[in-house]
Parts: C-alpha cells; structure tokens; sequence
C-alpha cells in the first residue's frame, strides 16, 4: 500500500490542519483530537485504502491500522500537517480537555472506578454463590453444614469489599485527583471508623449520637459511611485540593509532616461537618430517584431506560452507572440497574449475530460473529461500533430487545449482588434468582434476534463489491509475499490463562480487525518467542512486539491493554527489530504487579493477521511453549 496517499486521505477526511488539535498512535491505531467532529466524514476515513476500521473514544478519533502500517502512516501524517506528534498521554489528555464538563466528571468516575471493580466483581460473585446456598439450606434443597469453617469464613469473605469500599474509593480516587494514595485511604479509614455508629444500623436502631460541630452552631450524626460512594469523591477530591496546594507553600524541610497533618486534619472536619452530611442527602436522593423510575408501574421505567441504554454507551456516560450499582449496592443490598445493563448489552450481541447468519457479505459476516460473543461476554463495543451502529437498524432492533428485557427484569424484581459483569458471567451475580436471569437473557437476546432478522437488516445491493476491494489491504504486507503461506503452530508466549481473542476487554483486539488469535492472563512476566522466525517490529514503549514465522504467520504481541501510556515504564526488552529468534527465546520481561497496581489490564494479545486462518484456539491455563492456536495460509 502507498502509506503517503493513506495519510494524505485521512488527512484530507478529517478536516485538514485546522481541524487537528493532536496526533499520536499506538502500536495498532492513529489518534487523532479533532477541534470538531462534525468536519470529520468518518465513514469516509473507514473506506481509506488500508484503514481497518474507526471509531470515536475519549473524545479520539482512533483510526485502526495494524501494526507497523500505523508507523508508516504516522510519519507519513506529520509530515503533510506539519504538526508535532504527542505521546498517547499527552493526546489523551488533550481529549479529555476538549470534552464538555460533564463527560470530563463521567470520565473521572470511570477512572476511580475500573481499578477497584475486580475486587467488586469478586466480592458480589461469592455474594451470589452463598446467597443461592443459603437458599438451597433453607429450603430443604441442599444438606449443608453452614456451621463449618469454609461456609462461615465464605460468608466473611462475600461482603468484605462492600464493608470496606470506601478506602477502595478513597484510595482510587486520590490517585486520579493526584494525591497522596494513602492519605486518601486515610480520609476512608475515617469515614467507616469502628468508633462511628454503623450505616447499616441506623434504619433499625435509629441515629445514637450527635455531635456539635463550628462553635455549636449546629449539630451532625455520628454514623459512618458504609456503602455511601459520592461524600467519599467529594472528600478525597478536597484533600487533593488541599494537600496539592500546601505541598507549594510549606517549605520542603516542614512539608513531610505538615502537609499530610493539616490535610488529612482538615479534610476530616470538613468531611462530617459538611461534605457527608450533604452529600448524603444528594446521593441518597439521586439513588431513590433511578429507583422509583426504575419501578414505575408495568415496568415503564426500566422499559424506557433498556432501550435508551446503549445510546449512552455510544455517548459515552455509561461509566457513571457503576456509581448507581455500588449505591444501590450499598442502600439496598442489591443493584436493579445491572440486570437493565446486561439486558441492553445482550440485545445488541443478538442483533450482531442476527446480521452475521442474515448477510452474504464474508467481510461483514468475519466482524460481526466475533462481536456478537463478545458482546455476550459482556464486551459490547465491538458489536455496537463495527456492526449495529454501522447499519443502524440493528442498533435500534438492539435497544427494543434490551427495553423488553429490562421491563421483565424490574416486572419480577431482579437484582444482583455486585456490578462489574453483564451477559452469560452477569448469572453469577445472580444466583439468587438465577431462572429469571436467564428468562430475562432469552427475552433480551429472543427480541433483538428477530427484530433485526425480520426489519433490521438486508445486504444493500450497492455494498457488495466495496468491501471486496478493500480485502487485500487486511495484510500489513503484500499478498505475494503470502503465496504459498504454509501457516503452522504458534505456542503461547507467556503462562497464564487463555481465552479468545473475542473476550480481551479491547474493542479493537475483541473484533478481530487486527487478526485473530488468544489473549492470556499473563502469571509470569516474561514473553517467549512463539515460533521461530523474524522479529519484524519492537513498539518504542516496548510493550508490543510484532513477529513473522518462516512459514509466513505475521503474529502481533501486545502485553496490557493501554500500556502505551507508562511510556516504557515496567517493560524491559531483549530483542530487536529484525532479530532472528527461535522458539521459547525470551523477547521480553515486565513486571506485572506493577502493571495492574498502576491500573492496567495486563493481558496479553497474541494476533495472527490476515490472511491467515486462526483454528483450534486453546483456552484455561497454558504454559509458556504450549500450543495454543493453529494457523493455516491461503
């Protein structure tokens, strides 16, 4: 492909010069900050010569090219903007500047939630798991003795996180406002101190003890903060602000004591003499407000917010909800908005796979498969981007199946026991009512299928032959280079756990626009080459690596998701571009620990691209050198 017309037509598509505010790329895609999308034609930029698909996130708009094509690209761009490229850092924080008030606060959410929601996950799974044993015991369905060490000590461990979730919080959010972590854990020690009154207790034992605070101008409850999310934000935030600004002015021989003494001292004050009380009060109207509509009669709220749902997503504010869920969690013991969630999300997968049997296309058919589990795995934008939103007619085919699903989950009164996972693993939140789970998941999915099969799709006539021409450029090299690819075994490079390509929590690795392939919880850090061959690409961050076998399978490894951002940090690489390497030789080394604690997903994607076939893909733990996929050349 000509990488100089590529860059020319993107660069021509997206507004030109006065359009641009940022450039950057990772390994796989261009990131653009656009001072306006609406000069943008990114259907256009989709049908580029080269371009693998598009899509808006974070205020970016990413244009997927694959790896060592986006370098090329890249170059190529600078060079017709005159522009200086950024780090994706830098870009993203350009994006996040140019995004309205109000989704740069949904954004701030997300952040100082996405770290903690593993430990939520876990917490309500084992909630679920001991609330349907509970149930069994009780009804005579099960002999159990729940006087034994593992039950009780299961039961210890099932509420432990949502006992203690607001040091989680505090210490998230101290992270993303730029504080002292620990100091935020501090502020939610604080606000579930054993010495306060318990939450949980006041609606049946009434408020204890109050205390005077400013001079006895007035009086406040000394109750903690179990299960309360916001007062905790709006405390660490107020401790940043505070500690931030001290760090200038205190001299730097004071500053170790001083600054931790007065913030955390005047954070606290503020904290129970204004912050919590008022704060409470918003968040608990804000909680029975999405709860009365949620239980409107016949089930018209959660009718009308199941099919709005995946219009927020495509908006981008569904980061808020989990501070819906948590809240819920913590008012009502479960979270009604999550079976509304999963119910949307399981509607689109069932519109993308409706689209994946209906059409003819192979190219719409390989994206739209693929999409559809993902989205079933509770992964939904690669279904709602690449395909529903694409045709529009799924989409909105999408959003009437999750409205019928969410109307017969608040009929019936389904709630789960923890947030963090929707579609087939969302059962396991819901194992105290399992059978209408999965009524719901047939309701959602039923509905959607047939909509979209019945009036949601058709192949165009005039779409046939375009994607056809666009085949050949899937390949990131010529395609007689190709000819006579024998393709062959490719052996995991990492131990970990495997799962499909279709389940890595990446839009573009989980659609398979980059190829196919496994990704793998990685257990150690160290990266194995998979076959022997030819290291054709070692990513300047270091945390992607691009190889070709001598069989001819180009194979992509990416360690984390978003590592680009720590710019090499905890990545350590043994290889260069160009190396000839053998099977089992070590590539690279990083630390994992360090990878998760800074907040990222540490799987690593192992792609094949086109055009070869990916078969037999190997899932569950897999040790460094054990086969996990095959691939067959054309």
């Amino acid at each position: 492909m000509d990488y100089r017309k590529t860059a020319e037509a993107i660069y021509e598509k997206v507004g030109k010069r006065e359009n641009l505010v940022s450039v950057a790329h990772c390994s796989t895609r261009l990131r653009l900050v656009l001072a306006d999308d609406k000069k943008c034609d990114a259907k256009a930029v989709e049908d580029i010569d080269g371009v693998k698909g598009v899509f808006s996130a974070s205020g970016q708009l990413q244009v997927i090219l694959g790896t060592g094509v986006v370098n090329k690209v890249y170059d190529e761009f600078l060079v017709i903007s005159g522009m200086t490229g950024v780090s994706k850092e830098e870009a993203k924080e350009a994006a996040a500047q140019k995004q309205p008030f109000y989704k740069q606060a949904i954004k701030t959410l997300g952040d100082i939630f996405v770290p903690i929601i593993p430990a939520i996950v876990a917490s309500g799974f084992l909630m679920g798991i001991m609330e349907a044993l509970n149930f069994m015991v009780n009804n005579g369905f099960l002999n159990l003795d729940t006087s034994g060490s593992l039950f009780v000590l299961a039961n210890l461990f099932a509420n432990t996180a949502y006992t203690f979730l607001p040091i989680l919080i505090a210490y998230s959010a101290a992270k993303v406002f730029g504080g002292n972590p620990y100091l935020g854990a501090v502020i939610g020690m604080m606000m579930i101190h054993p010495n306060l009154q318990n939450a949980w207790t006041v609606a049946t034992e009434g408020v204890k003890q109050t205390l005077p605070v400013w001079f006895g101008l007035y009086r406040v409850d000394l109750v903690g903060y179990q299960g309360h999310v916001i007062p905790v934000i709006i405390a660490v935030f107020v401790m940043c602000q505070i500690e931030k600004r001290l760090h200038k002015v205190v001299p730097a021989m004071f500053d170790l004591f001083v600054t931790p003494l007065v913030s955390v001292f005047v954070t606290g004050y503020l904290t129970f003499s204004i912050i919590g009380p008022i704060f409470v009060t918003v968040e608990n109207g804000i909680l029975n407000g999405v709860q009365q509509l949620l239980t409107l009669p016949f089930g018209i709220g959660s009718f009308i917010m199941g099919g709005l749902y995946s219009t927020t997503v495509v908006a981008g504010v569904h980061h808020m909800y989990t501070l819906i869920d948590v809240g819920q969690l913590g008012l009502y013991g479960k979270t009604y908005w999550l079976p509304l969630a999963s119910a949307a999300n399981i509607a689109q997968g069932a519109a993308a796979l409706a689209v994946a049997l209906k059409t003819r296309n192979q190219k719409t058919k390989s994206m739209a498969v693929p999409s559809a589990m993902s989205c079933f795995m509770g992964i939904t934008e690669p279904a709602i981007f690449g395909v529903n939103l694409r045709f529009f007619k799924p989409f909105i085919c999408g959003a009437a199946g999750g409205a019928c699903g969410a109307l017969y989950a608040s009929v019936v009164g389904l709630g789960a026991t923890g947030t963090g996972v929707t579609g087939i693993f969302g059962l396991l939140l819901c194992l105290n009512d399992p059978l209408n789970y999965i009524v719901m998941f047939l309701i959602s999915a039923g509905s959607a299928f047939a909509l979209t099969w019945v009036f949601g799709y058709k192949d165009p006539v005039e779409t046939k032959a375009a994607p056809a021409e666009k085949v050949p450029v899937v390949s990131e090299s010529p395609a007689t280079e190709k000819e006579g690819s024998r393709g062959g075994a490719v052996y995991a490079p990492v131990t970990g756990e495997a799962i499909s390509y279709t389940e890595i929590a990446d839009p573009t690795f989980a659609s398979g626009v980059l190829g196919k392939g496994a990704g793998i919880r990685p257990e150690k850090g160290e990266i194995q080459a998979p076959f022997d061959g030819t290291v054709t690409m070692v990513f300047d961050t270091k945390h992607a690596i691009g190889l070709e076998s001598a069989d001819g399978t180009e194979l992509l490894i990416h360690v984390g998701l978003n590592t680009v951002e720590l710019k090499g940090r905890y990545f350590t690489s043994l290889c260069e571009a160009g190396a000839k390497v053998k099977q089992g030789d070590k590539l690279l080394e990083f630390d994992i620990e360090a990878i998760r604690t800074a907040g990222y997903d540490a799987t690593v994607a192992v792609l094949a691209s086109a055009p070869e076939n990916v078969k037999d893909i190997k899932t569950g733990h897999v040790e460094a050198g054990e086969k996990i996929f095959e691939t067959c050349g054309n």
